[in-house]
């Protein structure tokens, strides 16, 4: 694990753990978001930010319920105790885990916190022995500037048993599907079951 630091400038993207701090300047001053590993109580904060970017139409809708279940898979970026962006790691087999509900709110964009929620989720699909990790997108450049290939849907048969098959726009979907191949180090490997909620 890397140290704690803090970070400055809209180009500072490699967030370290546990807790990290990005500072960026804005038209009001200073800003200093924290990234850090969600907790239950993090449920209510992560909902209402996927809840208030449901009608751009890129997020699938999650209950408060699922995302208390599966809180320890999410990593969130935190400004003054406000849940500002999120993503969830979210293992479809044991080789092939899942970029998900990947949102940053609108006034902290230019933080780069998508780019190191991004780079902290890598980490952790490393660690825990993931092959590969993949999305599903509306905004496949933004992947692929970050090491992902666009791949047919059918490369991630995980992916389409897990989810797809129940989803209203199955055999329609206007997501492109993104993978990544992971670098396996000498890491000590977190348990599958670990992930699991």
């Amino acid at each position: 694990m890397r140290a704690a630091a803090v970070l400055t400038g809209p180009t500072a993207m490699a967030l370290p753990r546990p807790a990290a701090s990005m500072r960026g300047g804005d038209l009001h001053g200073s800003r200093t978001v924290a990234l850090r590993a969600a907790t239950a109580d993090d449920a209510g904060g992560i909902h209402a930010l996927i809840v208030s970017h449901q009608a751009e139409g890129r997020l699938l809708p999650r209950t408060r319920d699922e995302i208390a279940i599966h809180a320890h898979r999410f990593v969130v970026a935190v400004e003054d105790d406000r849940v500002v962006g999120c993503a969830e790691l979210a293992p479809l087999s044991r080789d092939v885990s899942e970029v998900r509900s990947l949102v940053v709110s609108r006034e902290a964009r230019s933080l780069g916190l998508g780019t190191g929620i991004i780079d902290e989720l890598v980490d952790r699909a490393t660690i825990a022995g993931f092959e590969k990790l993949c999305a599903f997108t509306h905004a496949p450049s933004y992947f692929v500037q970050r090491g992902f290939s666009i791949v047919p849907h059918v490369w991630l048969p995980e992916k389409i048993v897990t989810d797809c098959h129940a989803c209203a726009h199955f055999r329609r979907c206007g997501q492109y599907a993104v993978r990544r191949e992971l670098r396996r180090g000498h890491h000590a490997y977190v348990p599958l079951a670990a992930l699991h909620g």
